[in-house]
Order: C-alpha cells, then sequence, then structure tokens
C-alpha cells in the first residue's frame, strides 16, 4: 500500500480526512499545540479503512500525522490533559462555520464525552502516513451501525 497524504481545504475535504482518521487512536502526550506557529499536531495510529473491504486476514493500522493550522486557540472537554498516557479514539472530525467567512470551529469528536475544539483562520488540515504499518486482528466496530 501506498502512504495516504492528504490536505483539506474546505469542508468537503475535510469530511474525507475524517473518513480515514475514524478510529484513529492516540495519547494526549501525543498531541502538541504551538500557539506562536498556530498549529496542532497529532501523531495517530489510525486504521486503515481503505483496505479493511478487501477479503484478507487480519486489518492494518499505521502511524501517521495530522496536522491543523491556521489555529487561534484550543479548546478540550472531557480530558484530563495532565494524563499524558490516556488513550483517545477519535470518531470524526467537523467544521462549524462562523458566520459568513472561512473561518470557524474544527470539532474532534473523540470516544466517550470528550472533544477537542480548535478555532480556525480556515481550514488547512495536513494527513500523512510517517511510519510503519503492523496488523491487527480486530477492525472497530460502532454499535448501532
Amino acid at each position: 500500500m501506498t502512504d495516504l497524504r492528504l490536505v483539506a481545504l474546505d469542508s468537503e475535504d475535510l469530511a474525507v480526512v475524517s473518513a480515514h482518521l475514524q478510529d484513529s487512536v492516540f495519547k494526549i502526550a501525543d498531541i502538541a499545540w504551538s500557539p506562536r506557529e498556530g498549529q496542532v499536531s497529532v501523531a495517530v495510529n489510525r486504521f486503515v479503512w481503505e483496505e479493511a473491504g478487501k477479503k484478507r486476514k487480519g486489518f492494518e493500522r499505521r502511524r501517521a500525522a495530522v496536522v491543523f493550522k491556521r489555529v487561534l486557540a484550543v479548546r478540550s472537554t472531557g480530558i484530563d490533559r495532565k494524563n499524558g498516557d490516556e488513550v483517545l479514539s477519535l470518531l470524526a472530525i467537523r467544521f462549524e462555520q462562523k458566520g459568513e467567512g472561512p473561518e470557524g470551529m474544527v470539532e474532534l469528536v473523540l470516544s466517550g464525552t470528550a472533544t477537542i475544539a480548535l478555532d480556525v483562520e480556515c481550514i488547512e488540515v495536513q494527513l500523512a502516513d510517517v511510519g510503519g504499518a503492523w496488523e491487527t486482528a480486530s477492525k472497530p466496530r460502532h454499535p448501532g451501525a
């Protein structure tokens, strides 16, 4: 499989990135916020959904990096930011536009009731596989889906 590299500049692009990142897991310590650069980066172990439908034994995860640019502020709920080893599971990434301009809020919806909200000037997100792949026996399941 070729390494995945995506850029999102609007809400439709962001939906594609969100689909590829669904069920990614990461630790709080894997989140970096640089106010000076206006950037939030997260190193994740993403489930490789684009290969999951093919008939073969086992499934795959890959190490990936997602970078949110033009970030003005970061907020979170349901997360103990002091517990760097806490593992979070990403369910979706949404965008809520503010007014008529490109600014708004990018929301990382996590399992449970946890969320990370990024106030952004506009959508500018990069996703790239950055490391090796490994096999996993289980495929994420969502009750009611």
